[in-house]
């Protein structure tokens, strides 16, 4: 097993960080460069292997196509192969065959698609099969409750399909910042759409060829935010960031001003800030329900300077690269931190889960973090290297976004 070691001599952070392009925005802007007709260019497309995957995908000629385990190739390619003459096998990795893609499958199967399970039903690989009149009806309802990448998926190829498409969303609303990111997209792509109530309506029209620039990845700003927090003092330079920002997890900005961090745009990105003997708060509470990959990070930054944190949200995180709950909690107990589930506590109809987190880390021995397979994992616990030395196994599962974590780490003082 692979293992890196990680330190810092000292606990103050000075730099600038590049950050890559957003892999949830490069995904986007590569499915409808696919369904334009005419060709435009993508400036700053992510590095991630996640992306680089799905673009070598759509140009793939092969009937076997293997996403590995990147999620959102795999949803957004299923919706894609769909309207695409020919048939193609679409498989992953032995994580993928156990995330469920029913959902997509069966709104995609009213559309008129043919798609057949290959193994397990309700889960990949697939048969995908372009049948004739695809799309002809296209009125679907669909869990609202269910991931976000299943409706883009479908928003996506919605203005190419006859009559456009129709989804009417039931029940709570998960992860709405990211259909609102993908329907902005297609907005700069010239789609427009209405959305009412819980209705999102996308007439037939064509994709219009626009050059666009994709924003670095806040997701992989939080892991700065994170170190800012944990840090004595801070004064780091993020590049590429913007502050009328597509993606839900730009909501870091105001999250850390709780832990003193502050947030100042410039024309470059941002510049993070935090002043020493600032005081962490007793008690952390977010409902991460339209930012949930940011929850692993917050979660170490408050076991890392003993804040009680209260969490819910959490519900599409067992169905990630890995049992994203069980994970954290495996984790953070080996630093004496405690993640548990609690009953629904301020209403008795409440549906939601909330966790609570408590107990400051703290450790002798360097722990040894498990990443599971998931690149979050692995980010979200090296900032607690400014403590103490810590390791953290399978590290270059941070390709799968954020291929230069461990380089932009090194060239703030961490030691590996």
């Amino acid at each position: 097993m692979d293992v890196r070691h990680i330190s810092k001599p000292d606990r103050h952070l000075k730099g600038e960080i590049q950050l890559a392009g957003s892999k949830s925005i490069s995904n986007r802007a590569l499915i409808i460069q696919a369904l334009c007709v005419e060709d435009f260019e993508i400036k700053r497309l992510a590095n991630a292997k996640d992306t680089e995957t799905l673009q070598a995908l759509l140009k793939s000629k092969e009937e076997l196509l293997d996403v590995g385990a990147a999620g959102t190739t795999f949803r957004f390619l299923t919706a894609y192969l769909a309207s695409r003459p020919g048939t193609q096998i679409l498989t992953g990795s032995e994580r993928m065959k156990q995330r469920p893609v029913g959902v997509l499958v069966e709104a995609l199967r009213s559309l008129g698609a043919q798609i057949e399970y290959v193994e397990a039903e309700g889960y990949p690989p697939l048969r995908i099969d372009y049948q004739a009149g695809f799309g002809e009806d296209a009125h679907l309802r669909i869990p609202a409750s269910t991931s976000s990448q299943y409706i883009t998926a479908l928003l996506l190829l919605g203005p190419t399909l006859p009559q456009g498409i129709t989804l009417e969303l039931e029940g709570k609303i998960v992860s709405r910042p990211y259909i609102e990111m993908t329907l902005g997209l297609m907005k700069h792509f010239g789609v427009s759409h209405t959305w009412e109530g819980n209705i999102i309506r996308v007439e037939h029209q064509a994709y219009q060829a626009n050059a666009f620039t994709v924003e670095a990845d806040w997701s992989a700003a939080s892991y700065y935010y994170s170190l800012a927090a944990l840090s004595d003092s801070c004064d780091l330079q993020l590049n590429g960031l913007f502050a009328d920002s597509f993606q839900g997890d730009s909501a870091l900005q105001h999250m850390y001003t709780s832990f003193g961090v502050q947030t100042v745009f410039n024309e470059t990105g941002l510049r993070l800030t935090k002043e020493a003997g600032t005081a962490p708060p007793a008690l952390f509470e977010y409902d991460f329900i339209a930012c949930p990959d940011i929850a692993q990070t917050l979660a170490v930054t408050c076991a890392g300077l003993g804040t009680q944190g209260l969490f819910t949200g959490l519900e599409t995180l067992r169905i990630k690269e890995t049992d994203r709950i069980a994970a954290l909690k495996n984790e953070l107990a080996k630093v004496n931190s405690f993640f548990t589930p609690l009953p629904a506590r301020f209403s008795k109809n409440s549906q939601k889960e909330y966790f609570m987190l408590e107990g400051k880390a703290a450790w002798t021995a360097p722990p040894t973090f498990a990443t599971y397979e998931d690149h979050r994992m692995a980010m979200a616990f090296a900032p607690l290297a400014l403590y103490a030395p810590v390791a953290i196994a399978e590290p270059e599962v941070v390709v799968k976004s954020y291929p230069d974590f461990w380089k932009d780490l090194g060239s703030l003082g961490f030691e590996y």
